[in-house]
């Protein structure tokens, strides 16, 4: 059992410039496990919150008066890091010491066990077996909160390269067809600047149209054939745009609004039309009865909830009495703790909802969830595609075949 025998946090900052969280936690004086909290542009209402009072400097003030409480727990086990977090805030949302904290923590006590019993963190989690590699989902385009005006009103125009027979395959796969989608916006627009959104994806001036356009074409120049090699994803982050008052979709940048059963209607023609593999969001993230809708005609596209379900064990309990979700997003700040994260991931896998492990938009170099993914036998990891802080993430996928412990890729069709 390794032992905390201290605890140190500071104040440091993410991908996009903002203050983050990071914790350090000593096990049996000499193995140092490190995290440190991402954050999201697209927040559903239901999240954990971050900082109390929108203050990092709050959350570190509240977790150095509460840190020895934590001295002396087995680092190995998720939920005695949970159980003193509890005792110390009882909140829903982690308001009082912050999800940041919670999140930090519970990752940093993980990785030094790990280091203490000299196995890969997703052996100490040992959720399911056999281990198999996520498919990399990878972020080729972008609009949405992740980009800027001009850009497509949907948040991520995404790939999966489901034709990969192991993870460098498919991750060459993804970076061939991240480098052809800028030739082919070049192509259309010469002042195109290349620039790109939060998460490395291209940031072009399109509609959604245009957007689905260039990356059919990135797709089959690059000798591709989507539905065999490669197939497209989505993310709505419909939340985003879904206008309460007026009952409607607001998709300000191409002028067009549409109320739900608009909405549906549009979300089936493109899985339809564009054979897509993934759709996140497509409704706002309290519609259950309109996702539901969605996923049972659509059995081939895994149908995803991420603001709707906010990796809370309630939220997809909720959400299976309605059989609303196919796919769950999988982030654990969203939830607070590894512990809670995992809690999540079990629910699913007794509802037979795949789980998509996720990065965030504001992110560091961990590479934590790339073990998280493994570990819950998750169907895809969603981490971009370029960027230090992506890049980190896929790059542990090939790190951890070293252990030979990983079983090929894994499998869509089924949990």
């Amino acid at each position: 059992m390794p032992s905390i025998t201290s605890l140190k946090a500071r104040i440091i900052f993410n991908s996009r410039g903002s203050k983050a969280i990071e914790i350090d936690i000593i096990s049996d004086s000499k193995y140092v496990g490190r995290a440190c909290a991402p954050s999201g542009a697209s927040v559903g209402k239901h999240e954990a919150q971050s900082f109390p009072d929108d203050n990092p400097e709050k959350a570190l003030d509240v977790f150095k008066s509460n840190s020895k409480k934590f001295v002396g727990l087995d680092a190995e086990d998720p939920k005695a890091i949970f159980d003193v977090l509890r005792n110390i805030d009882n909140t829903e949302t982690y308001s009082k010491i912050g999800g940041s904290i919670a999140y930090a923590l519970s990752i940093a006590a993980i990785e030094s066990a790990a280091k203490a019993l000299d196995v890969p963190i997703f052996k100490v989690l040992k959720l399911t077996k056999p281990y198999r590699y996520p498919f990399p989902l990878g972020n080729i385009l972008g609009g949405g909160a992740h980009a800027g005006p001009g850009t497509p009103d949907i948040q991520e125009f995404l790939i999966c390269p489901i034709g990969a027979r192991n993870i460098m395959e498919a991750l060459e796969i993804n970076f061939t067809v991240h480098k052809q989608v800028r030739k082919v916006i070049e192509s259309i627009d010469k002042r195109f600047t290349y620039g790109r959104g939060d998460e490395g994806a291209w940031a072009p001036n399109v509609n959604n149209d245009e957007a689905f356009e260039i990356l059919e074409k990135a797709v089959k120049n690059c000798g591709f054939t989507l539905g065999r090699d490669i197939s497209i994803g989505i993310d709505f982050a419909s939340s985003s745009f879904w206008d309460e008052k007026k009952k409607a979709y607001n998709y300000a940048r191409q002028g067009i609004i549409r109320d739900t059963e608009e909405q549906i209607d549009f979300t089936n023609d493109l899985i339809n039309k564009y054979k897509l593999i993934y759709s996140e969001d497509p409704v706002h993230e309290e519609d259950f009865q309109s996702m539901a809708i969605i996923t049972k005609k659509n059995p081939q596209c895994i149908v995803t909830g991420d603001d709707m379900l906010v990796t809370n064990a309630n939220r997809i309990e909720e959400a299976a009495k309605y059989k609303a979700c196919s796919g769950a997003i999988l982030k654990v700040n969203q939830t607070g703790t590894l512990y809670d994260a995992m809690q999540f991931a079990d629910v699913c896998i007794r509802n037979n909802v795949k789980i998509i492990t996720s990065h965030r938009s504001g992110e560091s170099t961990d590479s934590h969830i790339s073990h998280i993914a493994i570990a819950t036998n998750s169907k895809m990891l969603k981490s971009g595609v370029l960027g230090g802080e992506r890049i980190a993430k896929l790059n542990e996928l090939l790190r951890v075949g070293e252990y030979d412990l990983i079983e090929g890729m894994a499998d869509l069709s089924s949990t």
